[in-house]
């Protein structure tokens, strides 16, 4: 059996939102980018922890997880977001582009129908900051069906913490299936 696939969002969790005073936290620093529906005259301003490439370099080396992206960065997640944190390239799940003004349209995070049609019966860590209710409700569901799933929910405004990475190491380490080799970056996920 595989490992769990790690799903990992980036606004919000590594990307944090700015508080009230429309500060980002002082552990980041700002970098400019141009995603894949820019030009380079309309770059955006995002604001990344150093310390979380490393961290997330353990816990992948670990190979306790199959780690990929689940963002609407999607491919620029591995082009852009990835590089700056020293992050070899990793798969993505191929979200849709809904016309939605919410996150949340049917009261739970707009990922997760295409995500739970994506995973089939693997098992997941998802580290979102944007989970509701329902989401949770969603994820005990499905392991109630022998399908682990555990869900980690960073503040927005700090995003993700060391401790987060700990709690998915300790989830993944009480599932039962063989650790997958040293990652080197040509994961056989099934993402795109």
């Amino acid at each position: 059996m595989r490992p769990p696939y790690l799903l990992l969002d980036i606004d919000g969790v590594l990307i944090p939102f700015p508080d009230t005073e429309g500060s980002s936290p002082a552990t980041h620093t700002r970098h400019t980018v141009v995603p894949a529906d820019r030009s380079a005259d309309n770059p955006v301003s995002i604001w990344l922890n150093p310390a979380h490439g490393p961290l997330l370099m353990h816990v992948i080396r670990t190979g306790l997880v199959t780690p990929l992206w689940c963002t609407s960065w999607r491919h620029d997640a591995t082009k852009l977001i990835g590089p700056l944190l020293g992050l070899p390239d990793l798969p993505h799940v191929d979200l849709p582009r809904p016309q939605i003004t919410t996150s949340h349209p049917n009261g739970y995070l707009w990922k997760r129908d295409h995500v739970d049609t994506w995973l089939g019966d693997t098992p997941a860590i998802w580290i979102d900051d944007d989970f509701t209710n329902l989401d949770h409700e969603w994820a005990a569901e499905r392991t109630a069906r022998g399908h682990a799933t555990a869900l980690v929910q960073p503040d927005p405004h700090i995003g993700l913490l060391a401790e987060h990475l700990v709690e998915v190491l300790g989830r993944a380490a009480l599932l039962p299936f063989t650790p997958a080799a040293a990652f080197d970056g040509s994961s056989e996920a099934k993402a795109t």
